[in-house]
């Protein structure tokens, strides 16, 4: 009697099931693998591609020639349900238009997810004195500053393997625009002797950025119609977002200023520019080339009520120093 069709499969499967397994697993194999080695990859730089990066905060304090500390608070924004850990890398700064980085920037390892903060805290050193330089000065003058940051970091979505994908993002930041709205809040004489007159008061200088940037001792030259008359200070100048209300003062050559004055039919209002050179900038003793050339950028003007700031002892300035 012919065996039935089940006795012949179970008989077939205890001689052969070595040859089964062989072909599941290859079968499994087969579309595992892509899985991994193919659309694993893929949906991991898709992932990286369409996420964003915002900085929210960036605090630049302690500058030297040479290197400055870097705070900054970044945020990940992704939509995507692919939440690989990302382990920390070494990304390069550059400006988008650079043909080399200014400075590498360590980034630590995270979790990618929508919201994610990455937080740097480091001495920062750039290896491209020239264009952090021109960086720099782009965000003196500029409304909006491109940054470029590149790396090639390493990642691992749960129990699979880890790979590599290129991190490629541009950045856009507020800069400091000019210092646009920069004015006069107030000045007045301090002291008349040796024909220089002292004045102190505040400016109002504001910052559309995120930036919190220490700049140090600052000297910058003041001139009317062209004329040199005198130099003015501010000290410890540390720019916040915002609204910054700083102390000023100024010393002033008093003969060069009576004879502008006269030569300008009295006029009560001096327009006063206020200009930088490429050594504005001290901190601890030491000029800082990078913030120095950045000021040195930017000329102001204010306008100085002379009457106001000399008060009752005008005229007498004027006759008195002629």
């Amino acid at each position: 009697m012919r065996p039935s069709i089940k006795s012949r499969m179970i008989s077939h499967f205890k001689k052969w099931w070595w040859a089964h397994c062989i072909a599941l697993v290859a079968v499994v194999l087969v579309v595992a693998l892509p899985l991994i080695y193919v659309l694993y990859p893929k949906i991991a730089r898709a992932g990286i591609n369409d996420s964003t990066l915002d900085i929210t905060s960036m605090v630049i304090s302690n500058p030297t020639p040479g290197s400055f500390h870097l705070k900054a608070k970044q945020i990940i924004g992704t939509k995507s349900s692919f939440h690989p850990t990302i382990h920390g890398f070494k990304a390069q700064v550059s400006r988008p238009e650079a043909a080399s980085a200014f400075a590498a920037l360590q980034i630590p390892g995270l979790k990618a997810r929508d919201n994610a903060t990455v937080s740097v805290d480091q001495r920062l050193y750039p290896t491209d004195q020239e264009e952090f330089e021109t960086l720099v000065t782009d965000f003196m003058i500029k409304n909006v500053v491109p940054l470029h940051v590149h790396g090639k970091p390493a990642l691992r979505e749960g129990g699979l393997p880890k790979i590599t994908v290129t991190y490629d993002k541009t950045v856009h930041l507020k800069g400091f625009n000019r210092l646009r709205g920069f004015k006069l809040l107030d000045l007045h004489m301090t002291k008349f002797e040796a024909r220089r007159i002292n004045v102190e008061g505040e400016v109002l200088i504001p910052n559309a950025s995120v930036i919190t940037i220490s700049l140090g001792n600052i000297t910058m030259d003041l001139s009317a119609y062209g004329t040199a008359i005198g130099k003015c200070y501010l000290s410890n100048l540390m720019l916040r977002p915002g609204q910054n209300t700083i102390p000023i003062e100024a010393n002033v050559d008093a003969t060069v200023l009576a004879e502008i004055i006269l030569k300008n039919g009295e006029r009560w209002i001096l327009p006063v520019d206020i200009a930088a050179s490429e050594g504005s900038s001290v901190y601890d003793g030491q000029v800082i080339p990078y913030f120095s050339k950045a000021i040195a950028a930017n000329n102001l003007t204010v306008q100085v009520d002379l009457k106001k700031t000399l008060g009752d002892t005008f005229w007498d300035l004027v006759k008195g120093v002629l």
